[in-house]
């Protein structure tokens, strides 16, 4: 069997073809994870209802609803494998999901649509999540946010992670507003348990909250996170998001055999 070890904006993972196969996912995903400090864990498994089933694993071998740079990963996986076409549907724990090949390297997606939003569950604080259920986020505003301040955050990003406000643990997107069109942004991510160079559903998060505050131009914003930028797409009607799109790069670094 072959570990695909690939990167979506810097955000890594190790992607296995498990279709046909019993494998203890959790126990692949740990180690895995460590043979390259991968931020996650992909099977690519058998779907009923779509081209493609996604079990996903963050390294600590917790399974994760879905992830967005990870989804854009598999879909090229899929289509370089011939398991799915130019445009394909993936079957999630968040729901369905659907992807297209953009070009050699630029995969798109269609995340789920929120399925909680609060925009004030700890002050300031919002929360959101993809899907129901959806990987947990919590967006905090950051004036002046350069990513050299990573380490003077770290234990304001710790403490939220694991705040009773979020029962399930969550993602903490730390950003700071460029433009109308533009933000920085820095994930700490659960599972990881440390800052990751890119969180798609993370950026994808963030946009959601700051289209509901009326702080995007047209719907669109470039999402520039340590490891690349990502590009996320909004649309809405009557103050609800009806669709929600996420693009950027994806690369495959290296092969191995297990």
């Amino acid at each position: 069997m072959k570990g695909y070890y690939m990167s979506g904006a810097g955000n890594d993972f190790m992607v296995v073809d498990a279709r046909g196969l019993k494998l203890d996912l959790r126990a692949q995903a740990i180690e895995l994870c460590k043979l390259t400090g991968a931020d996650g864990f992909m099977a690519v498994d058998h779907s009923d209802i779509a081209d493609l089933r996604l079990h996903f694993y963050n390294p600590d071998g917790l399974r994760g609803e879905m992830c967005g740079n990870g989804a854009r990963c598999v879909c090229r996986f899929a289509y370089e494998l011939g398991i799915a076409g130019e445009t394909m549907t993936i079957q999630t724990d968040a729901g369905l999901i659907e992807g297209w090949r953009l070009d050699e390297s630029r995969y798109r997606i269609r995340l789920n649509n929120p399925g909680v939003l609060d925009l004030h569950r700890k002050g300031d604080v919002a929360y959101v999540e993809l899907g129901d259920p959806g990987i947990p986020h919590a967006v905090v505003e950051i004036p002046g946010l350069q990513w050299a301040d990573r380490e003077a955050l770290r234990e304001k990003a710790k403490a939220l992670r694991y705040d009773p406000a979020f029962p399930r643990g969550v993602n903490v997107n730390l950003y700071t507003q460029l433009d109308d069109q533009t933000i920085r942004i820095l994930t700490y991510e659960r599972g990881v348990e440390d800052y990751t160079l890119a969180c798609g559903t993370g950026s994808a998060s963030t946009a959601v909250v700051l289209w509901h505050q009326g702080k995007i131009r047209d719907g669109r914003l470039t999402v520039e996170n340590p490891g690349g930028t990502l590009a996320v797409t909004i649309t809405g009607e009557n103050g609800a998001v009806t669709e929600l799109l996420l693009e950027g790069p994806t690369q495959i670094v290296k092969k191995y055999e297990i």
